[in-house]
């Protein structure tokens, strides 16, 4: 089971562009949801590489369990986030 949890971990980044379904490709002019999602996925990112270095207690594996969660969710709910936010208006280029 953790094999098929990691595979999808790094599987899920290579669909990312297709999950997107935002007007706008940078994250200055997208919606609310869209930045929270990047922030929540990159503490849960960062907490499960340093509790990967850390012997194994119930507490962290609790922690690591929420954060894998967290890892996941604003993947697998990108399309419906991305569809429905307002975004800024991109402004002309030169």
């Amino acid at each position: 089971m953790g094999f098929i949890i990691f595979a999808g971990s790094i599987a899920i980044l290579f669909i990312v562009p297709w999950l997107d379904r935002s007007n706008v490709q940078s994250i200055r002019y997208k919606g609310i949801y869209s930045k929270v999602a990047m922030i929540l996925f990159a503490a849960s990112f960062l907490t499960l590489g340093y509790l990967g270095t850390k012997p194994v207690n119930e507490l962290r594996t609790l922690i690591a369990q929420i954060c894998t969660l967290f890892y996941f969710l604003p993947l697998i709910l990108m399309p419906i986030y991305t569809k429905y936010e307002k975004t800024l208006e991109v402004p002309d280029r030169l």
